[in-house]
């Protein structure tokens, strides 16, 4: 926790006072005065003043302005190439769509425009000129490390069901507690959740997952989460029955989240990875539970999902992929890691070197959140598949037709016609990854005609 002095930028601090000086006040205003206050850098400074729009207009009339955000008071002045957003200070009205104010009211006085704010450490302003204004115990709630509506919870929810998952997301990336009130009434009004865009669900689940609290707001509000992601639901407490898993499946998952980087396509991966197996459960005499094909079942489960939630192609096509191939063997028969180059290489081919990478990290994660093995045993089966790919890699090998010496043109002079020509590239592809020829233009064509290549 700093002081309570906040180091404005340069442009930040002229804005203020091009404000102050013609007869306003102005403040920064919201998270970049909480992230100030715990020694973070914002990624953006928000103002708020008692100008109207109209005198906003009339301050900065010789810079570019953007009036987008007009309607509620909000005006952008983008000074030195950067955009900065300065707003009347104002109360909002009803929310009858319990997303957006139906109509603001300006006001004079910054303390009014804090109390309409989602919770206390977002409720703080600050200036050079009149220091730190926080009439709700935010800067007391940042060293209790506590997450806490302005005013009555309930309220806050209602207006804005958004703030429900806001709530989480701070939770998870501060690694804050929940005040006991804001926690009874996100979790009483959780179904609300349904009345938020799909696109904002997503930016909020996504930043939750790559939280540092990330495991603790997991387990303790799964139920709220499955109200927008009802996929989760069936793996809550659910008995795996199985003896490779000393967890019930939400507790694996969990702790398979945990267990890869920071990264939003691995964190979501780990999230949705088993989220097949109650579907495909069958049970055996001994009342062993098994989930034979859970790996598909659980990909086309992440597929709907990611889709609802409007998630870009490239990142839902990627975790649907990882999903899909997350427990690909990558082990020899005797248990032992399986760095053979003929093996590395068909898996650069089939994945490419991301998703290589990514698939030996899951595989790290995967394994230690089964309870059964050791995070020791997994960091060191991890070093060692990560050393062999580095190896061969640097090498440079031939594991896809873009790098084959030979080419559809050298084959076509070679005689050969139509699918023929695909067959045989993919025949001299699979030969220089087992190793059975060199990647040389002439040694392929000359592979082609040995009885080798017939097989």
């Amino acid at each position: 926790m700093q002081d309570q002095r906040i180091i404005l930028p340069s442009a930040v601090a002229e804005l203020l006072l091009r404000l102050n000086q013609s007869g306003y006040s102005a403040f920064v205003v919201g998270g970049c005065v909480r992230d100030s206050s715990l020694g973070l850098s914002p990624h953006d400074w928000d103002i708020c003043t008692s100008a109207l729009p109209d005198e906003i207009r009339g301050v900065f009339r010789n810079e570019r302005l953007i009036e987008t955000g007009i309607r509620h008071g909000t005006l952008t002045v983008v000074l030195d190439h950067t955009p900065y957003e300065i707003t009347t200070y104002r109360v909002d009205g009803s929310y009858s769509d319990h997303r957006h104010p139906d109509e603001v009211v300006f006001v004079g006085d910054v303390c009014e425009d804090l109390s309409r704010r989602d919770f206390t450490i977002n409720a703080m302003a600050y200036s050079d000129e009149d220091g730190l204004v926080d009439p709700f115990g935010g800067q007391e709630d940042l060293r209790s490390r506590l997450i806490r509506c302005v005013g009555d919870p309930e309220k806050r929810f209602e207006e804005d069901a958004l703030r429900i998952l806001r709530a989480l997301r701070f939770a998870s990336v501060f690694d804050f507690q929940i005040d006991p009130a804001t926690d009874a009434a996100l979790r009483k009004l959780a179904p609300t959740l349904n009345r938020v865009a799909a696109e904002r669900i997503r930016e909020e689940l996504v930043k939750l997952l790559c939280g540092a609290g990330v495991g603790r707001i997991l387990r303790a509000y799964p139920e709220v989460l499955a109200e927008f992601l009802p996929e989760i639901r069936p793996m809550i407490g659910y008995q795996q029955q199985n003896h490779h898993h000393l967890y019930d499946l939400w507790e694996h998952t969990v702790r398979a989240v945990e267990g890869v980087p920071a990264d939003p396509v691995l964190r979501v991966t780990m999230l949705l990875h088993d989220t097949g197996k109650p579907a495909v459960r069958t049970t055996d005499d001994m009342g062993e539970g098994h989930y034979r094909g859970h790996q598909l079942a659980s990909a086309q489960i992440a597929e709907k999902a990611l889709t609802r939630l409007r998630f870009d192609n490239q990142s839902r096509d990627r975790i649907i992929l990882l999903v899909r191939y997350h427990d690909i063997p990558l082990r020899n028969e005797n248990g032992s890691v399986n760095t053979d180059q003929a093996f590395l290489l068909r898996r650069l081919n089939q994945f490419g070197e991301e998703n290589v990478r990514a698939l030996f990290r899951i595989h790290r994660a995967d394994r230690m959140a089964t309870g059964y093995s050791t995070p020791e045993k997994e960091e060191l089966r991890y070093r060692t598949r990560v050393a062999a790919l580095n190896q061969l890699l640097s090498g440079n090998p031939c594991y896809s037709l873009r790098t084959l010496a030979v080419d559809g043109n050298d084959l076509k002079r070679a005689g050969y016609r139509g699918k023929e020509i695909g067959e045989k590239l993919q025949c001299l592809l699979e030969a220089v990854m087992d190793g059975l020829v060199d990647n040389q233009r002439e040694a392929l064509l000359q592979y082609l005609s040995s009885p080798r290549a017939a097989t």
